[in-house]
């Protein structure tokens, strides 16, 4: 069928007021893209305030720094040695005598009598004095010091490292000791962190079976139990437990040098170090473990 020519038009002009009816229709509906704007500006204000706080920040004056703090003063260590007047080291010296009768006859071994236990009990006297600056020639510390006693004796060796270990110690402190005893080391036998026993040949027994060598005091327990001294008449081997029994219990000694797996001090001497306890040990299959080294 033919369309007329004025047919199309008139489809034409139809359809065409029909889409500007629609268009004006649309232009008075709201327009759903004003959120997205105003996102997009918000974001655009944050921006420039975080610009004007750093711009802030850089011109205000740089905090003074912190000081730091101050470093703990390392306790004191005392070093007790009965000896001679032969030195040439720092020290405070106190002269005493030993009692008559502890004192060798001509010809007796030194294993027969406890040697310089009055020596001993009077630097304690001393220590106990109060007054005096810490580390003066001749005065005692004052009270509320921290310290460390040690009773070393002048015919030992030590590493330096065997100080460091007992510095901190809070109440006595304990560790081997090489070619003593007539063995390679004796020492505290250590389990989990608590001393368990001592590995030692002669009189196992005793309440504390350790050298004179082998351990260090703090100086608030030594002047909380002002009794606590040397028995000049305790018996052979028994010296260090007169003093000991006094200050502390054996399950609350604190193991030092690697749990008591490291020798730092010796008996040297001069002499060859005698090993006829060891020698025993070993014929009864307890002697000192080899992989320690002494």
């Amino acid at each position: 069928m033919k369309l007329k020519l004025k047919n199309v038009f008139l489809v034409y002009f139809l359809v065409s007021i029909a889409g500007l009816l629609y268009a004006l229709v649309q232009l008075g509906q709201p327009c759903d893209c004003l959120p997205p704007l105003r996102a997009a500006a918000e974001q655009l204000r944050q921006k420039d305030l975080r610009i004007s706080q750093l711009q802030a920040d850089l011109h205000r004056p740089a905090p003074a720094p912190a000081q730091p703090p101050e470093p703990e003063a390392l306790p004191t260590i005392y070093v007790v040695t009965p000896t001679y007047a032969r030195y040439g080291l720092w020290c405070t010296q106190e002269a005493c005598m030993d009692q008559e009768a502890q004192r060798l006859r001509e010809g007796e071994p030194g294993w027969v009598r406890p040697r310089g236990v009055e020596q001993r009990n009077r630097a304690l006297d001393w220590l106990r004095s109060g007054g005096g600056a810490v580390g003066g020639e001749k005065d005692p510390p004052p009270p509320g010091t921290r310290g460390v006693v040690y009773f070393a004796d002048d015919d030992n060796t030590y590493s330096r490292e065997l100080f460091e270990e007992m510095r901190w110690t809070r109440g006595v402190s304990v560790w081997p000791v090489g070619l003593v005893g007539g063995l390679r080391f004796e020492g505290p036998r250590v389990q989990d962190g608590r001393v368990v026993g001592f590995h030692t040949a002669w009189e196992p027994n005793r309440p504390f079976p350790v050298d004179m060598a082998g351990f260090a005091v703090a100086l608030p327990l030594l002047l909380a139990k002002p009794n606590a001294q040397f028995d000049a008449t305790a018996p052979r081997g028994h010296l260090e437990s007169s003093l000991l029994s006094h200050l502390v219990d054996p399950k609350d000694l604190e193991p030092r040098a690697a749990n008591c797996t490291r020798v730092l001090v010796w008996h040297t001497r001069t002499e060859k170090p005698k090993m006829k306890q060891e020698e025993q040990l070993q014929r009864q299959g307890r002697g000192s473990d080899p992989a320690m080294e002494v």
